[in-house]
């Protein structure tokens, strides 16, 4: 049974739908990738499912339960996180208070010392820098930041929107390293991303998002060899 699953969601923004029935499903303990060009429709649909977009239409399944109309708050109260596209970190706040910060749902906070010890294993460089102020740290560590100050929240599903927008190659395959170690951690993931090739090269499952509507989808194995994906997003 899917620990997350989307099904048949419409939205959009004002009178403009960006979403057209989209359904999309997440295995236990796995990463999946919700892969597409810019435009189509893929942090419309992160925001969907947390509850920052209300969906016009459709279901979001979360552990069983239907979520749709409960608030991000709730939401996030029972383990679904979102790291949103851009970071948003307090940048006059320190590492650690911006660590601090992420550790708000009740549910995270008899597991803050086992989730330092995880974030610190996986980012070494935020315990350096712990101390120092999140606005003066480079981009890749600020993502770095932003993605464990969502693990602080102690998700079941964790769900990303663009880790590598605008970071450089070597700052990108750092991150994505330390996301296999939260997949070994047993961490649901959701990975919005535009680097095709990067996300399905990590992930179990992925979906290819065009014009709001699911256009494929299979294991990442198969989609990086599919002919279409490779012509459209991968360059070949």
């Amino acid at each position: 049974m899917a620990i997350l699953e989307i099904k048949d969601v419409t939205s959009g923004y004002g009178e403009v739908q960006i979403l057209w029935g989209a359904s999309i499903a997440l295995e236990k303990g796995k990463m999946t990738s919700l892969v597409g060009a810019n435009g189509a429709g893929k942090t419309t649909m992160l925001r969907a499912i947390m509850g920052l977009l209300k969906p016009w239409s459709g279901t979001v399944w979360f552990d069983g339960e239907d979520v749709s109309k409960l608030s991000a708050h709730k939401k996030a109260e029972r383990g679904l996180v979102l790291v949103p596209e851009g970071r948003q970190l307090f940048t006059d706040m320190s590492v650690e208070e911006n660590l601090e910060m992420g550790a708000t749902p009740v549910r995270s906070r008899p597991h803050i010392d086992e989730n330092y010890k995880l974030i610190y294993e996986m980012f070494p460089r935020l315990e350096e820098r712990k101390n120092q102020k999140a606005g003066t740290l480079s981009g890749g560590e600020q993502q770095m930041l932003a993605v464990a100050r969502g693990i602080m929240g102690s998700p079941v599903v964790l769900m990303m929107d663009e880790l590598s927008l605008g970071l450089a190659p070597v700052l990108v395959l750092d991150l994505f390293e330390g996301l296999g170690r939260l997949k070994d951690a047993g961490i649901t993931m959701l990975l919005v991303e535009q680097n095709v090739q990067m996300a399905l090269a990590v992930s179990d499952y992925a979906y290819v998002l065009a014009h709001g509507k699911i256009e494929l989808h299979g294991s990442a194995r198969e989609l990086i060899n599919n002919e279409h994906v490779q012509a459209a997003y991968l360059g070949a």
